[in-house]
């Protein structure tokens, strides 16, 4: 009985999660190597992801540093960043790649939360969606006489607790995000 209200906790954190993760790649004016490391180059004909080649940091505000670890991939390394649809322009000097990021105009911010608002709706219709299978198997358990119907009404009202909380987390994220993004 508690089994499925513990899977369902789990998979709920697992979609306020996942909107986490997605809210790290967008980009806000400010440098984050959260935006470059799902970039894959092309290394000695394998795809790789630009983290497991190159060491990434953030000197400031506005600037990546990527320093590849092997001479022979600071092409790849960038070719990828180019080919990428971030619109991210590197400077190769020979030692290190440097990423500028560029401010973003008034316009890009209102996208970038209307992106934002659709990774937000996303979660929430994936916590709903948990929902909806843990109250299918609460009625199995009620069916299969493992539960009374007052045990029944108990866990689905906690269930729309813990839903009814998980959708206010993933607003919260969405309201900080959108804060984030539309700072200048």
């Amino acid at each position: 009985m508690h089994a499925v209200i513990e899977d369902g906790k789990k998979r709920m954190a697992g979609a306020l999660s996942s909107l986490t993760k997605e809210f790290a790649r967008l980009r806000t004016g400010r440098a984050s190597v959260s935006l470059i490391e799902p970039i894959v180059a092309e290394y000695y004909g394998n795809p790789t992801p630009i983290s497991q080649i190159a060491s990434l940091s953030v000197p400031d505000a506005r600037t990546i540093t990527i320093q590849p670890w092997d001479k022979a991939a600071f092409g790849a390394v960038e070719k990828a960043i180019l080919k990428s649809d971030l619109g991210l322009n590197p400077v190769n000097d020979g030692k290190l790649i440097r990423i500028v990021i560029p401010p973003l105009t008034e316009e890009r911010r209102k996208d970038l939360v209307k992106v934002a608002k659709k990774f937000t709706e996303e979660a929430k219709v994936a916590v709903r969606n948990v929902r909806r299978d843990i109250n299918e198997a609460i009625k199995k358990l009620l069916k299969d006489k493992d539960i009374t119907e007052d045990e029944q009404r108990k866990m689905e009202a906690e269930v729309q607790k813990l839903t009814d909380d998980t959708i206010k987390k993933c607003d919260e994220t969405f309201s900080a995000k959108e804060k984030e993004i539309m700072d200048l």
